[in-house]
């Protein structure tokens, strides 16, 4: 499929106040689109309404309103087909620990309407890397060997788009790596892949393009790309061979003097170089005996845009 996976326009969801408190807005007419086959990360701090816009694509929540459309099909005139085109890997380990990961498959692809010869529960097992452990009951599986079972349930009915909240969360780096092995196998087919991660650095990796969500509002859409050539800090590190006196730095360059002897320059890369710092550092009879650049990354970007939050 050629266009968006996912069309959300006007999404709204308010949640009625307890006694005595006023209804709160988890989600403020949130308009979003998201390429098919993308791999598309949705970012935000905590409470910034992620987990009600998923379950909201999931079907587990029902919308205030708006309207939202899954691989084509409306979500209010078509919601069987629309939740057909969707699967859900939630972070909440939700497994029956008297199922085999075997079992689990079956059944969860029995409750989508896969009939038995379309079924790829074998190689489901083989993707997440439980085909040895088919026949064991789930509550003797690690808590890795969970999280995996929980992606092959989402995959039973081999949905368009598949959508992983917080997929590594309290998983080891092997585990990691082999779900991202994976993941990266499905998008290759044409699987929409979408992201919630707390690490910033697996989605800079991993995501083409970030929606940030504060205050159930999307505060930025844009390419990985993008967003980052939009920061303007850059860091220039250097390590001289003597402590340095006050220097006469160009005007948004500020300096930080660090314990290990270092010196970091910040400045904003439009206006100044490091060209233009080494040359006040010269001038100052500065010998270097290191020095090193960092752009900003993933999490600078978050930072600045959620802190007013």
């Amino acid at each position: 499929m050629s266009g968006d996976a996912i069309r959300i326009e006007g999404l709204t969801k308010t949640y009625a106040g307890s006694a005595g408190q006023a209804p709160k807005t988890a989600l403020d007419s949130v308009d979003l689109t998201i390429p098919a086959g993308s791999v598309f990360g949705l970012l935000g701090p905590n409470g910034a309404g992620k987990s009600t816009l998923i379950n909201i694509l999931a079907g587990l929540v029902v919308k205030t309103a708006g309207r939202v459309e899954i691989w084509g099909f409306d979500q209010d005139r078509n919601p069987r087909q629309s939740r057909a085109a969707i699967g859900v890997m939630p972070q909440e380990l939700n497994i029956d620990p008297f199922f085999t990961p075997r079992d689990a498959l079956e059944v969860q692809a029995g409750l989508y309407g896969v009939p038995r010869a379309r079924r790829r529960t074998d190689q489901i097992l083989r993707l997440i890397g439980l085909q040895d452990k088919a026949g064991a009951y789930a509550r003797t599986l690690s808590g890795g060997m969970r999280r995996r079972l929980l992606l092959g349930k989402a995959l039973v009915h081999w949905p368009q788009v598949l959508v992983l909240d917080e997929p590594t969360a309290g998983v080891d780096i092997e585990l990691r790596q082999m779900l991202w092995t994976n993941i990266r196998a499905l998008n290759d087919q044409g699987m929409t892949i979408i992201l919630t991660t707390h690490y910033l650095e697996e989605a800079q990796q991993m995501c083409d393009e970030i929606a940030i969500i504060d205050h159930g509002k999307v505060i930025v859409r844009d390419s990985t790309a993008s967003i980052l050539q939009k920061m303007e800090a850059k860091t220039l590190s250097v390590r001289p061979a003597a402590p340095v006196g006050p220097l006469n730095l160009p005007e948004g360059v500020t300096r930080e003097d660090r314990q290990d002897g270092t010196l970091a320059f910040s400045y904003p890369r439009s206006r100044v170089s490091a060209g233009q710092i080494l040359g006040v550092l010269a001038a100052a009879g500065v010998q270097i005996d290191d020095l090193s650049t960092a752009e900003p990354d993933l999490e600078d970007a978050f930072l600045a845009l959620t802190a007013s939050g």
